[in-house]
């Protein structure tokens, strides 16, 4: 791992980046709101959006990536998020009122487009270029602790700069895509491609089996990945309105306030990836336990809105999340063939989005009604999560001796039409 620790730092600051000209939106979606004059569920379609449209492209740049190269397609993906976000802010610079905010939609959609090959390249890419499981495992734990940063310094970062100039956090957004677009360029050097020959008819066939041999714990890992994604967005929004509302906190204080689970999750998610190694029983138990702490802080928060309960409850629950996501990651990475990586990890990340996307709507629906409502429905779906990675994610090992140790691998059956068609791995 030592020899690609300049491509591991490279590839981090894409989910790092990505992140960022996300999440550095939601401190400061209260001022956009009062800026044109729109509704706070309207704004919150400025997060579903770029999510929505990702959601739907996620498993096209996947097929892509595994037929031409993880490389090909992140750098133009990078170029176009950079596109994406300069739309949005020339639209949120001369312009106001409804016509910007339908402009920054559209710009919002177009990095959306970007994002879908971006960060979700990242993980088979992870996958591709290390042989040793305890490798992957620590460098998606790597990849995930940088997602989970750029969650804890975006609020940070974004309620500054929209301290200073409300639409500055959009301007913001392709100077940094440009930053990891050079990084990516000069510094990842991908193991050689061999180009996948399948046409669209063979894929889809090849991935149908893909999901049938391995659908139940497959179908589970997705869910999970969206439930984790749909906490995090969810309570976030929740946070940003009420600390503004009902406390009057703004700025960079209300984004240290933001951040505070944030940073829980993003030591969780470093710690789970540095120590789970390659035990996929450990990865089982270690995503159970993180969903359960999420979902019991949850019900427990229910019952009180003071803040610095809500705010000590959700660290836990971030916690919960961040020893999930890594666990999930690994699982999914190293349960699929090296050919049909790219695709399957793109529907995980597809899931992933479609939690990014309902968290703020279904949260600003929610707001309404009574807090105890609003936090019991969060718990039932985080619980839903945890029954799931309970019953259904069940990975079957077996000692297999490599020159004179042993390791632990999980054996699954190979779909028919990769042995079928030599793409399984060898």
């Amino acid at each position: 791992m030592e020899n690609k620790k300049w491509d591991l730092v490279a590839l981090a600051s894409i989910p790092l980046i990505m992140t960022l000209g996300n999440s550095m939106l939601i401190p400061i979606l209260p001022q956009i709101s009062r800026a044109l004059g729109i509704s706070s569920f309207m704004v919150s379609m400025l997060i579903t959006v770029y999510a929505v449209v990702a959601i739907l492209l996620i498993p096209i740049a996947g097929y892509l990536s595994d037929r031409y190269g993880r490389k090909k397609i992140i750098i133009p993906s990078l170029i176009i998020a950079a596109a994406g976000g300069g739309v949005s802010a020339v639209a949120a610079w001369l312009m106001d009122g409804m016509g910007a905010y339908t402009v920054i939609l559209a710009g919002r959609l177009l990095q959306g487009i970007g994002a879908a090959g971006a960060f979700p390249i990242v993980i088979p890419l992870v996958g591709d270029m290390f042989k040793e499981e305890e490798e992957v495992s620590k460098s998606l734990g790597i990849i995930e602790t940088s997602n989970t940063f750029g969650k804890v310094v975006s609020p940070i970062l974004g309620a500054f700069l929209g301290s200073i100039i409300w639409y500055l956090p959009f301007i913001a957004i392709p100077a940094l895509c440009l930053i990891s677009i050079l990084l990516v360029i000069f510094l990842v050097k991908p193991p050689k491609h061999k180009e996948n020959k399948q046409s669209v008819r063979e894929f889809l066939k090849t991935t149908k089996e893909v999901l049938h041999e391995k659908g139940r714990w497959l179908y589970a890992i997705f869910a999970i990945g969206g439930i984790a994604m749909f906490g995090v967005f969810g309570v976030l929004f929740y946070l940003s309105e009420i600390l503004e509302s009902t406390y009057q906190l703004k700025g960079v204080l209300k984004g240290l306030v933001l951040a505070i689970p944030l940073a829980g999750l993003c030591l969780a998610s470093f710690l789970a990836g540095k120590f789970i190694g390659n035990n996929k029983t450990a990865m089982k138990w270690t995503g159970f336990t993180g969903m359960t702490l999420l979902t019991a802080s949850l019900i427990i928060t229910g019952f009180s809105d003071q803040i610095y309960f809500v705010i000590s409850l959700m660290t836990i629950g971030s916690i919960g999340i961040g020893l999930t996501l890594p666990c999930m990651d690994t699982l999914l990475t190293e349960g699929v063939e090296k050919e049909q990586r790219g695709t399957i990890t793109s529907l995980y990340s597809s899931m992933r989005f479609i939690g990014v996307s309902l968290g703020p709507p279904v949260v600003s629906l929610l707001l309404g009604a009574n807090h105890w409502v609003l936090f019991i429905v969060l718990a039932a779906v985080s619980g839903i999560g945890a029954l799931l990675t309970f019953f259904a994610v069940k990975p079957e090992e077996r000692e297999q001796g490599r020159g004179g140790g042993s390791s632990r691998k999980m054996q699954f059956k190979k779909p028919h039409g990769l042995s079928n068609r030599n793409l399984a791995r060898k």
